[in-house]
């Protein structure tokens, strides 16, 4: 007598749906994360640009008699302090020239990223912000 016999090959439809159901919550837990420490890495490169502003600022200040610029932009024409002004990693444009500004009496300055990109990691509009007297600031 011929029997015949049928060789399991392959998956049946539950084992690919268990599979599947197992992917689906492991890229629920995993990709929260990965866009947060992609946000903190933008916010640390924001926070990078406004210290290498605030050191081309300080430079300026030191041959100019003590005096900061009234603009952003003459730190690239003027003196060559800065090869051009950086943009916001996260928001993709030029935040740092809106978000300057120059005081006199005493003199001082604030730059300030005005981008709102940056609420994913807990910070508030306007900061990161760096100032003359206190150098980095965060809320």
């Amino acid at each position: 007598m011929y029997r015949f016999t049928r060789k399991r090959k392959g998956f049946t439809l539950i084992e690919l749906m268990i599979v599947i159901a197992i992917i689906a919550i492991l890229a629920a837990i995993l990709v929260p994360n990965f866009i947060r420490a992609r946000a903190q890495g933008q916010v640390t490169a924001c926070k990078s640009n406004l210290k290498n502003i605030g050191t081309a600022l300080e430079m300026y200040s030191t041959d100019s008699s003590g005096r900061f610029p009234s603009q952003l932009t003459s730190l690239t024409t003027g003196g060559n302090y800065l090869k051009s002004i950086p943009t916001c990693p996260s928001v993709g444009s030029d935040t740092y020239t809106g978000g300057f500004a120059s005081h006199s009496n005493p003199d001082a300055y604030t730059v300030v990223c005005n981008g709102t990109n940056h609420a994913g990691v807990g910070l508030a509009a306007g900061y990161p912000q760096y100032t003359s007297i206190q150098g980095l600031v965060e809320k």
